[in-house]
Order: structure tokens, then sequence, then C-alpha cells
């Protein structure tokens, strides 16, 4: 079952099945979509629309992200990363036991961004990527993201 949510980055595509969060998509400006059908969904666009107006703002979603026992790991270890605050690739790798490139790989396949904040991880030297992206309007959903939750992007670029 899918909904599109408005947002300040565009729509978004939520996706749910059997009970639980498995997707979220970012829609092209001009998407327009039937708005949430279901308790769930209705749910889920309640808490990004709160995220959206204060950042500060957890979810409290039911999230079954599929992906690979190592992306499982990463995308957990992303959950506890608190808004406002940033790890780099490197960090996350050491504590991970395994790559940067891994761990930026891991947050590239994220199938639920925004709730599971693969926006708060950064390279070394810079904001990094987002979505396998490392320039254009796919990174500057990144940096938004991060700008919107008090993190300064600007010296980072």
């Amino acid at each position: 079952m899918h909904a599109v949510v408005d947002s300040p980055l565009g729509p978004l595509r939520v996706t749910c099945s059997d009970g639980a969060v498995v997707g979220i998509d970012y829609l092209p400006r001009k998407t327009r979509a039937p708005k949430p059908a279901s308790p769930l969904l209705d749910h889920v666009a309640a808490q990004l629309a709160a995220y959206f107006r204060d950042p500060a703002t957890g979810f409290d979603l039911p999230l079954v992200p599929k992906g690979t026992v190592f992306q499982q790991r990463v995308w957990q270890a992303l959950r506890d990363i608190p808004a406002g605050t940033t790890r780099s690739y490197g960090e996350l790798s050491r504590e991970l036991g395994t790559s940067a490139r891994a761990v930026g790989g891991a947050c590239a396949a994220n199938p639920i961004p925004i709730v599971i904040p693969c926006h708060r991880v950064v390279s070394a030297r810079g904001v990094g990527g987002y979505d396998g992206h490392t320039s254009g309007p796919v990174l500057a959903r990144k940096i938004w993201l991060l700008e919107h939750e008090g993190v300064r992007c600007a010296s980072t670029i």
C-alpha cells in the first residue's frame, strides 16, 4: 500500500506492507497522488510532518527495511545517531568493524531515508554523498536535511 506525502523536499512515496514501513522514495515535484488512506499511512504522514516542523521530533514507526544482514546492522547504527549530529563513514566503519566504503554502500541502499537517517553520515572532508550521488539536486536533499537539523554544511562542502 502506498501514499504520497508532501514535504519541503517534494513529494515522498511511502510504502507500507504487513503493518510496517518498507520504503520512502523521493518523487518528482509535479507528482500528485491520493493522500494516505489507512491508519498506518496517516501515522507515517503525521510523523513526517512533525519532523519537518521540528527535526528534534523522533520517529516511532514500525520499520521493516529489506536488506542484507550487514545493511541491517548499518541501518540500525544510523537510527542511533541523534538529530542534529553527524558521524563520519570512517567512524561508523570502525564501530562496525568494516570499511567506510561498505558503510557508504549500505547508506546508498537505505530504503527508508529520512526515518533511517543516512543523511547524518558524512565524509571526513565534507558532506559526502547521498543516495549514491556526490553533487546536484540529490546531494542538495542531504544538505537541506542536515541544515534543517541545525548542522552547518557550508564549511564542509
